[in-house]
């Protein structure tokens, strides 16, 4: 019980952190956003609210200025089925890329924000 209060706590300093430090948004003309926001439909962000991987990869997200869809691991249990099933494992960050009809599963922030930035950073 101390022990999931000592984490709820800290998982909401992490966010609270995060918001008073959070990047500017990249600024694009209106026909790249547009192009970026269509390509960004074919990725999701399965995610803890309050893991500090997961805050580091929406920093990314945001950064980028990217609207990635975020799918909830912890509270949605669709979503965390899903990742189960189709991701292999219960692990976030997760980026699901869809290309092609071929899924991808991406794991570890590190991965994520690499492929973001490689992709979407101009």
């Amino acid at each position: 019980m101390l022990i999931k209060l000592l984490r709820n706590g800290l998982g909401q300093i992490i966010i609270f952190v995060d918001w008073v430090t959070r990047p500017a948004k990249m600024k694009r003309s209106s026909e790249e956003q547009s192009k970026v926001e269509k390509e960004a439909q074919s990725l999701s962000l399965y995610q803890f609210k309050a893991c500090p991987f997961c805050v580091k990869t929406r920093r990314t997200m945001h950064k980028l200025n990217l609207p990635i869809e975020l799918k909830d691991a912890k509270n949605n249990t669709n979503d965390r089925q899903q990742l189960l099933e189709q991701g292999g494992k219960i692990q976030v960050p997760c980026l699901r890329i869809v290309k092609q009809g071929q899924d991808t599963w991406l794991y570890e922030s590190k991965a994520i924000n690499q492929y973001l930035t490689d992709n979407f950073a101009t």
